[in-house]
């Protein structure tokens, strides 16, 4: 989840310091000090760069260790000023940014309009394959920097639309007005970097440097990260507790049972075979709140077999063969629900979300499933497989559940076949080399609360995080007018028309809207998932 992941380096040495502690199943639970933090997690795909991380693992990380113009409520998900002491326009296209005083990165030295800027220039320009730098593409100049046509070399090395005026303010033109665009500030692609990640890029990455509550200690990836606290940090969300240790556990289930055994503090990722007992299990201390996270299978669309109307027949019969309704009551109880659109409930109405929008293709009808599969010609091949990693997420047992759904309707065994991949890591590696073949996990957790981020990176032409391929120009004409729509009510009702098309072609099938779960140990307090389901680790304080 969380955007898409095209084009990025691996991750070189980045061991700082040996640790004791590995993490990935067992042991006594050391080497963690007494006021830090033990959680699990998952080693990101690239590098902490915060224009080239867009998936879940990393960008636990970059929250903690930056803090960019706008931040977004841990309760409600309302954005709300940061590092910027003002964000102010007379047109919606020209912004001017005014920084607060007296911020520094953790090398000591300070946070300028220059460090933002800079920041956003080497995210933008596409010599430096950042995989975020699509959310650039508002800002004048992004064409120089970042041609659209393949093979293309910049003509520019920095966007026209960015001015530094002083050490505090800087000016952005947008190529056209975009109402909502302060919005989406809190994403981590657009946080300050330092002049030591120009400098020695390399030195940089095995040990980054932010401004954030937190600082990265040392990294031993396949084990575990260890944080600290920023002693020296201004801002209103300073860490309670001393650090954090994230621990890479390989499978949830253990996990889980280094929860109930103490020697894990905090896990964000409750195996679906548990959430009908970690309330009792847990004694309490349990969480299941909805969350900004939408699951989905989607389809190679660049794929021939996949592209034309009677793949769009039975992309929609398979959809209508799996049963939603069953998958969630019986594998995840209360903490999923059947999705019947593209976006998330905890937009609300007026933020886009709109029941039944998908229609016929989101509701199980067996015989309607077989008609559409075998006026399209049939399964590609005769048959489908259904990717996703499986270290995370208990994707498993629903991938299995959705063949079987299917396998049953079409009442064949082996018209459905589950393909499990080991690590999100590897699953996202053979995303981004275009090497799928039938329909893969595609689930997405907003990176900010506004319908246009669940439509736009995922479904327009040529987007980050549009895995499948999809291109489509009426939908991409809808989302530039909506972008461009001062009055935000408009706005919404110019996405949702958008969304109108999705549900036409069906790029991808809307499966369950997906509550966070968590459950914490006696050790730690205040733990609480904020509206992208991840612990608020600042707040944790240990007893």
């Amino acid at each position: 989840m969380r955007g898409a992941r095209r084009v990025g380096r691996a991750v070189a040495s980045v061991t700082v310091i040996a640790l004791a502690a590995a993490g990935c199943g067992g042991g006594d639970g050391g080497g963690a000090g007494e006021g830090v933090v033990r959680a699990s997690w998952g080693d990101p795909q690239n590098p902490l760069e915060p224009a080239n991380t867009n998936e879940v693992q990393g960008g636990k990380v970059l929250d903690m260790i930056f803090t960019g113009l706008k931040e977004y409520d841990p309760e409600t998900g309302e954005a709300r000023d940061a590092m910027a002491e003002s964000i102010e326009t007379d047109d919606q296209r020209t912004f001017t940014v005014t920084l607060k005083e007296g911020w520094e990165f953790t090398d000591g030295t300070p946070v300028t309009a220059a460090s933002f800027v800079d920041a956003w220039n080497y995210g933008a320009n596409l010599e430096n394959n950042q995989v975020n730098a699509y959310f650039f593409q508002f800002i004048e100049g992004y064409d120089a920097v970042h041609p659209a046509d393949e093979g293309a070399e910049p003509t520019a090395d920095e966007l026209s639309g960015l001015e530094v005026v002083d050490d505090r303010t800087f000016r952005v033109t947008l190529s056209e007005p975009f109402s909502l665009w302060p919005e989406t500030l809190g994403y981590t692609a657009y946080s300050p970097l330092p002049e030591a990640f120009f400098t020695d890029r390399d030195a940089w990455l095995e040990q980054p440097v932010g401004n954030g509550p937190y600082q990265v200690d040392s990294y031993n990836r396949g084990s575990s990260m260890r944080l600290s606290r920023n002693e020296e940090y201004p801002g209103e969300d300073e860490a309670r507790n001393e650090g954090v240790e994230l621990r890479v556990y390989t499978s949830n289930n253990t996990a889980y049972t280094d929860l109930q055994a103490g020697n894990l503090d905090v896990i964000d990722d409750i195996p679906a075979s548990q959430v009908r007992n970690a309330e009792s299990d847990l004694g309490g201390r349990y969480i299941n709140q909805p969350a900004g996270i939408i699951q989905t299978v989607t389809f190679p669309l660049y794929q021939e077999e996949w592209q034309g109307e009677d793949a769009a027949k039975v992309r929609r019969g398979l959809s209508m063969a799996i049963n939603r309704e069953e998958i969630t009551a019986q594998i995840y109880g209360d903490t999923r629900t059947p999705a019947t659109d593209w976006t998330s409930p905890v937009l609300g109405e007026e933020g886009g979300y709109e029941e039944g929008l998908c229609g016929e293709p989101c509701r199980y009808d067996p015989e309607r499933a077989r008609q559409l599969i075998e006026e399209g010609g049939g399964l590609p091949g005769g048959s489908v497989t259904l990717t996703s990693n499986v270290d995370t997420g208990s994707h498993r047992q629903w991938m299995d559940a959705a063949c079987n759904s299917i396998n049953n309707v079409l009442d064949d065994n082996n018209a459905c076949r589950v393909n499990p991949v080991a690590t999100f890591a590897e699953f996202r590696e053979q995303i981004s080399a275009d090497r799928m073949t039938g329909m893969f996990r595609a689930g997405w957790q907003m990176d900010y609360p506004l319908i246009q981020n669940f439509l736009q990176p995922l479904y327009y032409t040529d987007a980050s995080s549009n895995d499948a391929g999809y291109s489509d120009a009426e939908f991409d004409r809808l989302i530039d007018e909506a972008n461009a729509t001062a009055d935000e009510e408009q706005a919404v009702e110019k996405f949702k028309e958008a969304e109108q098309v999705l549900a036409q072609d069906l790029p991808a099938l809307p499966l369950w809207y997906q509550n966070g779960s968590a459950g914490y140990s006696e050790r730690v307090d205040n733990v609480r998932l904020n509206p992208f389901s991840v612990p608020v680790y600042s707040e944790i304080t240990v007893n």
